[in-house]
């Protein structure tokens, strides 16, 4: 009977510093975490300062941090704008649509950048469809396709 008392008594205390030390852990990366440290103001003026793919992995670091970038929607409003020189009829309508600048910029990075290779003359001697990097294209709609077949006409 004593000994079950004494196992009790260790597995509580067991329990007390294992909460401790968690509590301690959680104390420290809240104190290395600066977007819970620094007025909102300085944090969205770091994260404003990312390109694209490094914003998705500072999304993805932790939840505070995936929470400012997530629901920051003015720090994707320059990419968008940026793509923008090639999408704008996309980006157009999907701004008319009232989708946010984060749900924009998803719905149309990889769009892009074909649009781009294409429009820039990368895929004009293509023979056949099998000499079509399979990986790297996108379904385009359309329009899209009538803007890519009209740059072919005119080069």
């Amino acid at each position: 009977m004593q000994k079950n008392s004494k196992r009790n008594n260790n597995s509580r205390l067991s329990g007390i510093e294992s909460n401790s030390v968690d509590a301690e852990k959680e104390k420290k990366e809240s104190q290395n975490n600066f977007v819970e440290l620094l007025p909102p103001e300085v944090t969205f003026k770091i994260f404003s300062q990312l390109d694209i793919r490094s914003l998705c992995r500072a999304s993805v670091t932790c939840r505070s941090w995936n929470n400012t970038v997530r629901n920051s929607d003015s720090l994707w409003k320059p990419h968008c704008l940026t793509l923008r020189a090639v999408c704008q009829r996309e980006i157009d309508d999907d701004l008319e649509s009232g989708y946010s600048w984060r749900v924009i910029l998803l719905r149309n990075y990889q769009k892009s950048k074909v649009k781009h290779e294409w429009l820039s003359g990368r895929y004009s001697n293509i023979c056949s469809p099998l000499s079509l990097p399979e990986k790297i294209m996108y379904p385009m709609d359309v329009d899209t396709w009538g803007e890519i077949l009209e740059a072919e006409l005119e080069r």
